[in-house]
């Protein structure tokens, strides 16, 4: 069976009699042919290899064998034997490391050449699988050691592209676009100011979360080619296994990226820091090139009723997760990641178009591994080839327990709508926005009939203003406010930021949120020149007094368990909120919230330049805890502030 397309070579979905007559696109497909074994790819040993693909649909499989990366036509052609469930096998007994390979099925007429999807070490550009001893990998220091994590809910995440991180002329740092540059210790900048890793270790966040750093499309960064000018946020996956070769000091040695990259996972482990993968499971670079379509055409992907590709992801192409092999595949992919690399947590792209049962699939795995493993997504409500009910979006966070979705609702209140450039919103003035904003406060939960959004419980909410899509929060705030100083729009950056570290959920801030990092109004940079993307240290030494509040508002949240209740219960039964002239929220955090030393905490959000008056609740005396250089009076229950910024109060002892 082919299909036609337009221009371009027909694709082949194999000879019906090769799998008894049932089509690769049918149900039935998965309860004929799914394999269940946990020895897909190369099992390697010093004497022998063993190679297993699953490819039902193929007629002829060969294991082909190069010398090098860049051997397009004398590699050793070897016949594998079909074995259970569409799978094809052969051990080669021989000591075959440093090898490349590759599959070559063939299907109807058609031989097609691919990768190992299960492909844990690669080549240049990813094009070939390589045979290699993991254990060699490993650093001289490798351990297991975690920094401790007692409850999802104390994660303050900080997302980074890696390039981004070192690439400025002025970050002090060595390995500049590379694994090994945030793993250097000791690198100063403009003014003798800390940068790199430990910039980041001393704001005092938890995670790092670092953009796709699995091996990516040539298309995107081309590792041939050192011209550091070359930028992409590598959300085009290729081999999903691997890792990406442009963050190495040598991509022609298929063990250095490795080895760097679990060198620069231990650096962060040694400092205090957790590592987030972010990953992107929901789409492929290219639906027809990928390896997975040219070993098992039409099982992989997601198709519409017309036979053209599914494209809720807008990237081309939806994976077709719901199918039992290639849920198989994430699932086992991200667990290898967790094993093998020790990473700490995931953050699933457009995780709306993957379905619930895969994303519990994972949560359940990872549970076993190591509980305090974070598992976070974008929980849009996207438009994919499978029923709304079966997605992993917010709508369905009740079927995902343990998993964190995005809160744009609460983004877009607190700064105003992303995708109307002018549009301001709770901090720049927007009226109305309060009871937006409070949903955000309570982490996302069903608070009381008129407060709440998606989350059954504060772990399932990621709370956020700025990430590496869309404009900066500065940005943002420039494009929606007119007439206004830009001392003024320094207090509303300053608040966004003190909202998402004193809100219940998990709080998320982007890499240089601290220091209200410009990309000079450009929306979405991925393809943008270095000069908008990189961290820019010269701006972080002009704004120190942004940074050091950054690190007072993380180390008030990671000091208060009132700002972290564990559960639902604990939000509605010590969180009240306090009355308010409009344009002003508070909220009080009563007797010794989660723990909390105080006995109550009173935090206020006020958005007026002119300052807010109101009335304290009387639980006893009144302290400035953070933000007293607002604070104009304070005497027996009255507050008076001056200016937009956040204030928070505590009472002893009543």
């Amino acid at each position: 069976m082919a299909v036609q397309r337009e221009g371009k070579e027909p694709i082949h979905y194999g000879d019906p009699v090769e799998t008894g007559g049932v089509s690769v696109f049918e149900q039935g497909f998965d309860e004929l042919f799914s394999y269940d074994g946990d020895d897909l790819g190369l099992t390697y040993a010093q004497d022998r290899s063993v190679f297993r693909l699953w490819a039902p649909t193929s007629q002829e499989t060969e294991l082909v064998l190069y010398e090098s990366w860049e051997d397009e036509t004398s590699g050793s052609r070897l016949p594998m034997t079909l074995d259970s469930r569409g799978t094809w096998t052969i051990a080669v007994e021989d000591d075959l490391a440093g090898k490349f390979y590759t599959y070559r099925v063939r299907i109807g007429g058609q031989w097609n050449e691919a990768v190992d999807p299960y492909a844990r070490v690669v080549g240049v550009n990813g094009d070939k699988g390589v045979i290699l001893d993991l254990r060699e990998t490993d650093p001289e220091r490798w351990t297991e050691d975690k920094p401790p994590l007692s409850h999802h809910i104390d994660a303050v995440i900080y997302e980074l592209h890696l390039r981004d991180l070192s690439i400025h002329p002025a970050s002090g740092i060595a390995h500049k676009g590379q694994y090994l540059g945030l793993a250097e210790a000791g690198t100063r900048g403009p003014k003798g100011i800390l940068t790199g890793l430990d910039h980041i270790a001393d704001l005092g966040v938890t995670h790092v979360q670092l953009l796709p750093f699995y091996d990516f499309a040539t298309e995107s960064v081309d590792e041939t080619k050192s011209d550091q000018a070359h930028y992409n946020w590598g959300y085009d996956p290729k081999n999903y296994n691997a890792p990406e070769g442009s963050y190495a000091t040598d991509p022609y040695v298929p063990g250095v990226r490795i080895t760097e990259l679990k060198q620069m996972i231990q650096a962060l482990h040694d400092r205090g820091l957790r590592v987030i993968m972010d990953v992107v499971y929901n789409h492929v670079y290219d639906g027809y090139r990928v390896n997975f379509t040219k070993l098992v055409p039409g099982y992989y992907l997601r198709y519409k009723p017309d036979g053209s590709l599914s494209n809720g992801s807008g990237c081309g192409n939806d994976t077709a997760t719901e199918r039992a092999m290639m849920s198989r595949f994430i699932v086992n992919s991200v667990f290898y990641w967790a094993k093998e690399y020790h990473i700490d947590g995931f953050r699933f792209d457009l995780m709306g178009l993957i379905d619930v049962g895969t994303m519990a699939e994972i949560r359940r795995r990872l549970d076993e591994l190591d509980p305090s493993i974070l598992t976070i997504g974008e929980g849009w409500v996207m438009d994919t080839e499978l029923p709304m009910e079966q997605l992993a979006n917010q709508n369905n966070a009740d079927l995902l327990p343990g998993i964190g979705h995005f809160n744009d609702g609460y983004r877009d209140a607190v700064k105003g709508n992303i995708f109307l450039y002018d549009q301001p919103g709770f901090i720049s003035g927007k009226s109305g926005l309060e009871q937006a904003v409070k949903t955000g406060i309570t982490g996302g939960i069903v608070y009381s009939q008129d407060i709440g959004q998606f989350a059954d419980e504060p772990l399932q909410c990621v709370n956020f203003v700025e990430c590496h899509d869309n404009h900066t929060l500065w940005d943002k705030i420039v494009l929606s406010t007119e007439d206004v100083s830009d001392e003024q729009r320094r207090a509303m950056h300053r608040l966004a930021s003190a909202m998402v570290l004193t809100s219940q959920g998990i709080a998320f801030i982007h890499a240089g949120q601290e220091f209200m990092r410009t990309k000079d109004g450009i929306e979405n940079s991925y393809k943008s020149p270095v000069e908008i993307n990189w961290l820019d240290w010269e701006r972080c030494a002009a704004y120190q007094e942004d940074v050091a509040y950054m690190k007072q508002l993380i180390s008030l949240r990671r000091s208060h368990p009132a700002f972290r209740l564990r559960n639902a219960e604990d939000i509605r039964s010590h969180l009240v909120f306090e009355k308010t002239p409009a344009g002003a929220v508070a909220y009080t955090l009563r007797d010794h919230a989660g723990g909390e030393a105080a006995e109550h905490l009173y935090v206020i959000y006020n958005s007026l330049p002119e300052g807010v008056s109101c009335t304290l609740p009387g639980l006893g005396k009144w302290e400035v805890l953070f933000g007293g250089d607002l604070v104009s009076k304070l005497a027996g229950d009255r507050l008076v502030t001056r200016g937009i910024g956040m204030v928070v109060l505590a009472v002893q002892q009543a």
